[in-house]
């Protein structure tokens, strides 16, 4: 049963990764990719406050915690898009590009699952 909710969860994450990079393509256009970083931070803003959330109430099973964390975000999530992008913009010379992807990526996802966790301290408690 296990296995089948991290499945779904991973096709529900998958097809919001790819949602939010149409998005973020029509948005913000082709010169950077923002489509990434977003999911990338989005995901780390979620997965803290998801696993903190778990760990201090009863709000949600382990099932569902499961589902959520390896699943819907190991499906949103895209490190290895990510990874990608990064030794492109390198191999093209784009060595501040390159910087700047790595840059907010890992300032970003930082912030973004520090305001993760506090939010689910200040909702529910700690």
């Amino acid at each position: 049963m296990r296995l089948l909710l991290i499945c779904l969860g991973g096709a529900i994450g998958t097809g919001a990764r790819y949602l939010t990079s149409l998005w973020a393509l029509a948005a913000f256009g082709a010169a950077f990719p923002f489509g990434t970083l977003i999911v990338n931070t989005l995901g780390s803003f979620l997965i803290a406050f998801i696993v903190e959330m778990a760990g201090t109430t009863n709000v949600m099973s382990p099932d569902v915690r499961l589902m959520l964390t390896a699943g819907v975000m190991g499906g949103f999530t895209t490190y290895s898009a990510f990874n990608f992008e990064t030794m492109a913009y390198l191999r093209m010379n784009q060595w501040a590009t390159a910087l700047a992807n790595v840059g907010a990526t890992l300032l970003g996802c930082l912030a973004a699952g520090f305001a993760g966790v506090a939010l689910a301290r200040v909702l529910f408690g700690r």
